[in-house]
């Protein structure tokens, strides 16, 4: 059987046009969100490794800290194991005029505590019930409420493993439990299909984002999602810097009673020497 070729990898200018120009337009979704008292909740769900912490990187690079904020829970506490399994995330939910983006969310139960058996039969089986009446509910008080499955294949997983195995700086995204994923491909694939097949509904659809190509899968993420969005630019109030008033005689104490950190950046300087333009 002859090998699928993957599409040529987008271009990083290509790609830093078009995420600039996205960028621009998610303010423009804030504003209106912050301005009309919406609210709005993005669900990043996938495969380990199939690049949902850089998208949620992007979509958030830039907006305001106040009003959009990024929610990923740790592992449930002794007495959180004991309340209702939605309890904790409803707490994280968005006021009026405010974006919640879920990294990783309620569907824990569907797919890492299904497959590593943190979760029982029973209380898989309710969760499928129940949750497609907990997103109705959301989605009839008003939240909009937008779902991404990003997906990555065999073969690129296991590469981005391996790099991140080799980068100090990157180790840290990587556990016991997302190596753990290589062995039990198929496991996840069935249970992905399960929680398709029950919570792939009207009114809180999933939509699948091909991860391979990371920039892409950025791109056509954000795009999607303001394509969703009934937004539209809000007119802001006209600032005007305003002049400096005169001195009234202030002086700034001696800089030597202060503690100032070393000047590294000048140590750097003087290496690259003075031919560095």
């Amino acid at each position: 059987m002859a090998r699928t070729e993957r599409p040529e990898r987008l271009s990083r200018p290509a790609y830093e046009r078009e995420l600039l120009r996205l960028q621009g337009e998610l303010v423009t979704l804030q504003e209106w969100v912050r301005a009309e008292g919406r609210r709005l909740v993005v669900v990043f769900e996938g495969r380990d490794a199939a690049g949902k912490g850089g998208a949620i990187q992007r979509v958030a690079e830039r907006l305001n800290p106040r009003v959009v904020r990024i929610a990923a829970l740790p592992v449930p506490t002794e007495r959180e194991r004991t309340q209702w399994y939605f309890q904790r995330y409803t707490a994280e939910l968005p006021a009026t005029g405010e974006i919640v983006l879920f990294d990783r969310s309620w569907y824990n139960r569907a797919g890492v505590e299904r497959v590593m058996g943190f979760c029982t039969d029973e209380e898989y089986a309710r969760f499928l019930r129940q949750c497609p009446l907990f997103e109705r509910l959301l989605v009839e008080d008003g939240i909009l409420l937008r779902k991404y499955w990003f997906s990555v294949s065999d073969t690129v997983q296991e590469q981005r493993f391996r790099s991140r195995l080799e980068d100090p700086t990157r180790r840290w995204k990587l556990s016991a439990m997302d190596l753990e994923s290589v062995t039990r491909w198929e496991a996840y694939s069935r249970a992905k299909d399960e929680m398709f097949a029950h919570t792939d509904v009207p009114g809180a659809p999933w939509y699948v984002v091909e991860g391979d190509d990371k920039r892409a899968a950025r791109i056509n993420m954000i795009a999607h999602l303001l394509s969703t969005v009934p937004y539209h630019d809000v007119p802001r109030p006209a600032l005007e810097l305003p002049p400096r008033p005169p001195s009234t005689g202030y002086r700034r104490p001696p800089r030597d009673l202060q503690k100032r950190v070393p000047d590294r950046a000048a140590e750097l300087r003087r290496r690259k020497g003075p031919a560095a333009g």
